[in-house]
């Protein structure tokens, strides 16, 4: 009897501080209700807790969410509770929850039949997910409490990073149903950040703005960064690496920073306004490459705190690089500043909560979460009136170069014809001179020379006609290009046309060993009413290629040609050679200015290269048409087509 009165006095504490609920409690916040003690060794077996329970070193909670921040300590909690149902024999189970999933570990002990406790239960983010007893993001423990019967448990838990203590007593049904409305606010947070950094990615994609590049990598780093805090790393993408389920989050911490403040000097040309906030914001790049090591090379702990540091200053430094861009007449930087405001805010909220100076509630949970979610809608927006503004810097720009374009092709026009009108000038001056020139070596073919003098006038009078040639060409050339060259229609001789041309390019021929044939039509009529000079100046170009471009044989000029309706006469003009021939080129290039088969310094065949191209010039300036046919080796043959009227 004695013994039993001893007991049942050593029971009445527990009695006594033991919280009730029944069967209709659907949720149950214990921070008020357990007992905390700090266990700065981390080395205090259940035992030794005990006893230090029955000495009275247990502290009361004072707080409804425990927050010890970055401490080093193990803590023990104390839980008495009492499950009063109105059925005596029933059994009921529920679920203790702790709502801080980046815990690394913690410990459930539960008294056995004898009294004496055990350790029933484990869970905590350094160990494997598929060793917790329920399958969920937070910390959860299934607790069987007879009625009427008082329960005292003990928890410990341990871990590197912050120590927040949310712990509730479910009904399993009523936990389920509350979990729907996390559920929700997490899907509409990952939704905004997949969205924005999908649509980021396409546009990345179509104008390859390195801005968007840094935003995508941004976004990642931070989406993953809240998949690691919220416990959804762990059950879904790394359950079975429980180190990587520690280092994830300072690394994607430090792989935010760095990427957010890459993005930070793009979008804003920090580098352009303000060295100094480039300057900072590169320290901060340093520092979180230097977190991203040191999660993976150093302790969790440091590489933590090392991470919270950066956000800190990361979140504030960007808030100021805004404000000055913003100063400094950056439109875009409304935008960039209205998104990170709210993200300041978020931030703030979350990191002063980690750090025990605000209280763990749903609001501080997820407030770094919702503002990061609008941060980047809006910084999407800036992207895109960042677009909006490019499009009309460049449509300005368009504008400016068309305008100078005006102006430069106004100016290349006045050069155009300052040098057309210089050229006509300079070969209507040359062919002064050339006339006397040659008209002085004509004169001395009327002297007796000597075999050696007679061989130096022959070379000076050839020399000289090809110099007036040229000169001719030119002066055609510049006429044609100012539109200066006009018709003269009068009545001429088309046998003296021929005859002339037989007197000027048979002797050329002759002296290249070749046969000069030509073949008038017996149909023809004596005399027609056209430009008889430009007529012989187009044939003139085609003799002169055909007899240029044929070492052997013969070149012959064919006239013929056919009544039309009324007084139209059709000259079809002929030229034939046995020449070398050419490739049919697939463009028009045949007639281009400066074309030459054989474009090279050492060419075998000279000339300016303007003689088919002044030819059809002219042709076409009388109305008329030239076509051509050749085959390597097998020499050519131009047509060509001209409307005349008949006297």
């Amino acid at each position: 009897m004695h013994h039993i009165l001893v007991f049942l006095f050593g029971l009445l504490p527990m009695i006594a501080s033991a919280v009730d609920f029944d069967e209709h409690t659907q949720r149950l916040p214990l921070g008020q209700i357990m007992a905390v003690l700090e266990d700065p060794d981390r080395n205090a077996t259940i035992e030794e807790v005990i006893a230090l329970d029955a000495a009275g070193k247990f502290v009361k909670s004072q707080e409804q969410v425990l927050n010890a921040g970055y401490s080093r300590s193990a803590f023990w909690l104390r839980v008495d509770l009492n499950y009063r149902a109105d059925l005596p024999a029933e059994h009921s189970r529920w679920w203790l929850e702790l709502a801080y999933p980046p815990l690394d570990y913690l410990d459930l002990y539960l008294p056995d039949e004898d009294g004496s406790y055990n350790l029933a239960q484990r869970s905590g983010d350094a160990l494997p997910f598929h060793e917790r007893q329920i399958k969920q993001r937070n910390h959860l423990f299934e607790l069987k409490l007879a009625p009427n019967q008082p329960k005292r448990i003990y928890l410990r838990l341990e871990s590197q990073g912050s120590i927040q203590i949310p712990l509730t007593l479910w009904a399993p049904v009523a936990y389920l149903e509350e979990q729907s409305g996390h559920i929700y606010v997490l899907a509409i947070i990952y939704g905004v950040l997949l969205v924005m950094l999908f649509y980021n990615l396409f546009i990345y994609l179509s104008v390859r703005d390195r801005s968007y590049l840094f935003y995508i990598l941004y976004i990642a780093s931070f989406g993953l960064y809240q998949v690691s805090v919220n416990g959804l790393g762990v059950q879904y993408l790394w359950p079975n690496w429980p180190w990587w389920a520690n280092a994830s989050t300072p690394f994607l911490i430090g792989a935010a920073g760095l990427f957010g403040c890459q993005f930070a000097r793009s979008f804003l040309h920090t580098s352009d306004h303000s060295p100094w906030i480039d300057r900072a914001l590169l320290l901060l790049m340093a520092l979180g490459a230097l977190t991203m090591f040191l999660s993976l090379a150093a302790s969790y702990a440091l590489a933590l705190r090392m991470a919270t540091m950066l956000a800190l200053w990361f979140i504030l430094v960007i808030f100021v690089a805004g404000i000055v861009a913003w100063h400094r007449g950056m439109r875009v930087a409304r935008y960039f500043l209205i998104a990170w405001s709210a993200f300041l805010i978020g931030g703030q909220i979350n990191t002063l909560m980690v750090l025990g100076y605000l209280p763990h509630m749903f609001l501080t949970m997820y407030a770094g979460q919702i503002g990061s979610a609008l941060e980047v809608a809006l910084l999407s927006l800036a992207l895109a009136d960042r677009i909006n503004m490019m499009k009309e810097e460049r449509a300005r720009v368009l504008e400016e170069t068309g305008r100078k374009l005006e102006e430069m092709n106004r100016e290349l026009a006045e050069s155009n014809r300052l040098k057309d009108q210089f050229l006509a000038n300079v070969t209507h001056e040359l062919r002064t001179p050339m006339h006397g020139v040659l008209g002085s070596l004509e004169l001395m073919r009327t002297l007796e020379l000597s075999g050696e003098m007679d061989q130096y006038q022959r070379i000076a009078t050839g020399s000289a006609r090809e110099m007036m040639q040229l000169v001719n060409d030119i002066l055609a050339l510049t006429e044609l290009q100012a539109g200066r060259l006009q018709l003269h229609n009068e009545s001429f001789d088309l046998r003296a046309v021929a005859d002339e041309l037989a007197r000027t390019y048979g002797p050329r021929a002759a002296v290249r060993g070749l046969e000069f044939q030509v073949h008038i039509a017996d149909h023809l009529p004596e005399r027609l009413i056209g430009d008889a000079t430009k007529l012989q100046q187009s044939l003139g170009y085609l003799l002169d290629n055909g007899i240029k471009f044929t070492p052997q044989g013969q070149v012959t000029l064919a006239l013929s040609g056919r009544d039309e309706a009324g007084s139209r006469f059709v000259l079809e003009a002929e030229v034939i050679d046995t020449g070398i021939g050419f490739e049919t080129p697939a463009d028009d290039s045949l007639y281009q200015h400066f074309r030459q088969l054989n474009g090279s310094m050492t060419r075998q065949y000279g000339g300016l290269g303007i003689g088919l191209s002044l030819c059809r010039q002219l042709v076409e300036l009388q109305g008329g048409e030239i076509s051509y046919r050749s085959e390597v080796g097998s020499g050519s043959r131009f047509m060509v087509r001209l409307p005349l009227r008949l006297v």
